[in-house]
């Protein structure tokens, strides 16, 4: 069965300031169900993208389809049709802090079932199942401000969760985490793909690209797309990420060797 294409950009560009360009001509497809990674040193448009496909950013030129639906300044002015956007994309910045602002935990996590006008028992059942679900029982009357960079993204991630989005959009979501959150991360990022959701994250972390990737796109400095193929076809492509400044000469890919006695563990050997 295809898969239904959920997202289309055509020929678009973005510039903050006239004769700046910061995206170039992007033409891509985005499908339901999948995982892509969109790689890119920093600076090279990676997040512009992302605040266009949800919807923060509009195209200097060409168009942005979601849902089939046109998504301009205009459309999302109209209030049914933004706030039905609004349900389908769950957006996750970089930096937390950005996200969070609510009294406490609790709150925090209400807060977007609250906006789309649900009876409290609902609300109270969601909030409640993405807390059981992300094991934040502790945490839950404390305030934001006062929590952990990965508790913080723990909750931040709940927040988004609890408008049970189809798509989540990830900004460079391990950056500042230890291990042990990375990798809880990663686990929760392949189940909430395994249970349907498209997942659409922007990274430079090589080493997490092939757990939560199907596909990858390669974005230049030049603020264009240069590559997309597998996450094995792109990482194994050495010349290609030297190019767009992910790797210096003395990068070598790890190569993750499955051993069951291991259970997550890897060793790495390298090519």
């Amino acid at each position: 069965m295809d898969k239904e294409k959920i997202m289309q950009l055509r020929d678009v560009s973005f510039e903050y300031i006239t004769n700046e360009t910061v995206l170039k001509e992007i033409n891509l497809d985005i499908y339901s169900g999948e995982k892509i990674v969109i790689l890119g040193a920093n600076g090279s448009g990676k997040s512009s993208l992302q605040k266009i496909l949800n919807g923060l950013l509009f195209p200097s030129k060409g168009e942005y389809r979601a849902f089939g639906q046109l998504v301009t300044e205009e459309t999302l002015n109209d209030e049914q049709l933004a706030e039905a956007f609004r349900q389908r994309i769950g957006y996750i910045f970089q930096n937390s802090d950005a996200q969070l602002f609510s009294a406490n935990v609790w709150e925090e996590i209400a807060f977007g079932p609250l906006q789309m006008n649900l009876n409290f028992k609902e609300v109270n059942e969601r909030v409640n199942g993405v807390i059981r679900m992300l094991n934040l029982e502790s945490l839950k009357d404390r305030p934001p401000y006062k929590l952990s960079g990965g508790e913080k993204k723990k909750v931040a991630i709940a927040s988004v969760l609890s408008i049970n989005p189809e798509v989540l959009i990830l900004d460079e979501p391990t950056n500042g985490l230890d291990p042990r959150t990375q990798r809880w991360l990663i686990n929760l990022l392949v189940e909430l793909n395994n249970a349907g959701k498209t997942l659409i994250t922007c990274t430079h972390n090589l080493d997490i690209v092939e757990e939560i990737a199907d596909r990858v796109i390669v974005f230049s400095e030049e603020h264009n797309i240069v590559a997309q193929g597998s996450p094995q076809d792109i990482l194994s492509n050495k010349e290609l990420l030297l190019s767009v400044n992910l790797i210096d000469e003395h990068y070598h890919r790890h190569v993750h060797v499955f051993d069951p006695s291991e259970h997550h563990d890897h060793y790495h050997c390298h090519e």
